[in-house]
């Protein structure tokens, strides 16, 4: 690739796919045929189907999609449930009475805050398989929030914790992110480990 105009059309095309499977769409495209569209697009080319035509491919993917997303939801919800269920046996292990799980890694002797505070943190999150979402430790800088800004799990265990602290949470779905999830990363009823320090109160 020579030319800048290549380089941004396949930057662009790596991103429109990566976009399209966030969205859990690329096994329903042939790409071959989605490249050849947009080129008749590009052309001027007259749209070969009518509004009816659209309304009923776009509505039976919707139902296929919404059938999709039902039975990850049960097969999320429960390995989360088994995983929940046999972590808590472990020692060091603290059960909630939400369900929030937690072992204390190290202890602080600082502050602990209120849900009108703001704390700042370093941590990691995990889903289950072990596969990181996010870390603020790979990005090299803590995190600044206000405690009721965050997943009922995160203020649960934040007004529990004391500046110094560095926990380990294992939360269920209902306190992490629900039943929508937060794609493309989080998928529906999915539970949450994280790795969670907390720095300072504010």
């Amino acid at each position: 690739m020579s030319t800048d105009q290549e380089k941004l059309s396949t930057m662009i095309g790596r991103q429109i796919f990566d976009n399209l499977k966030g969205q859990g769409l690329a096994d329903e495209l042939d790409f071959k045929v989605l490249g050849a569209s947009l080129l008749d697009a590009s052309e001027g080319k007259e749209n070969p189907f009518t509004a009816a035509d659209e309304q009923a491919v776009f509505g039976a993917l919707q139902e296929r999609m919404q059938a999709k997303q039902a039975e990850q939801s049960k097969e999320l919800a429960a390995a989360g449930i088994d995983f929940l269920a046999e972590n808590g046996k472990k020692d060091g292990i603290t059960t909630t009475a939400s369900g929030l799980q937690y072992r204390v890694v190290n202890s602080g002797d600082g502050q602990t805050p209120t849900a009108s505070c703001t704390v700042e943190t370093h941590y990691e999150g995990r889903l289950i398989n072990g596969e990181v979402f996010d870390s603020s430790y790979q990005r090299g800088e803590t995190v600044s929030f206000p405690v009721n800004g965050v997943i009922q799990g995160w203020q649960e265990a934040l007004q529990l914790m004391k500046a110094g602290d560095k926990w380990e949470l294992f939360i269920p779905y209902e306190l992490a992110y629900g039943a929508a999830g937060s794609p493309p990363k989080i998928g529906p009823c999915e539970t949450l480990v994280f790795d969670i320090e907390l720095i300072a109160v504010k």
